[in-house]
């Protein structure tokens, strides 16, 4: 009978040690995908700014039109990404086009005088820090996820149900890592 209720023990904690991971799997996999939105909210309102950018840009500089081409190009590619990966290819492709676009504006004196342009450049230089901070939120919440998702025994857990890792949203080089400074 003693033999009976050990076992039982065992098991109940083994049940309960089992749902404790579970639950903490669902919760993290709720905090990556609530990070992931918050990225996709602070890219969504760098997308918007760019059109009026480029708009401010070319009353200026209209005969640098490849320059802002490219801008825009980098732009709609970036909003039709899903994927993190895609994402992440196509936000470094419109953060180098918005980097030319602002060296291109130092040839233009007037536009750097512009207060529409500094207004619009301030706000592209905060948006830029705030998706630093939610991508951040994110690579750590896709840490935890992962690194409870490979561990001995809650990997088990997590196979069992199907948890997946969830991909880093990263930068390949030391340059880009960088907030873009942006001085006139």
């Amino acid at each position: 009978m003693t033999t009976i209720l050990i076992v039982a023990a065992v098991v109940l904690l083994t049940g309960l040690y089992g749902i404790g991971i579970y639950n903490k799997l669902v919760r993290l996999k709720n905090l990556v995908m609530e990070a992931w939105s918050g990225i996709d909210v602070m890219l969504k309102k760098r997308h918007d700014l760019i059109p009026n950018l480029v708009e401010t840009v070319k009353g200026y500089a209209s005969h640098e039109r490849g320059t802002l081409e490219s801008v825009i190009s980098a732009r709609t590619q970036a909003l039709g990404a899903q994927s993190v990966e895609e994402k992440e290819a196509a936000e470094k492709r419109l953060s180098g086009a918005l980097m030319n676009l602002f060296a291109l504006a130092e040839q233009y004196p007037d536009l750097k005088a512009s207060a529409n342009f500094q207004q619009l450049q301030s706000q592209v230089e905060s948006m830029e820090g705030e998706i630093e901070k939610a991508r951040r939120y994110y690579n750590g919440t896709s840490r935890e996820l992962n690194t409870l998702i490979e561990s001995f025994p809650s990997n088990l857990i997590a196979n069992m149900f199907g948890f997946e890792k969830s991909a880093y949203f990263q930068l390949d080089s030391a340059a880009e890592k960088n907030v873009p400074q942006i001085k006139f």
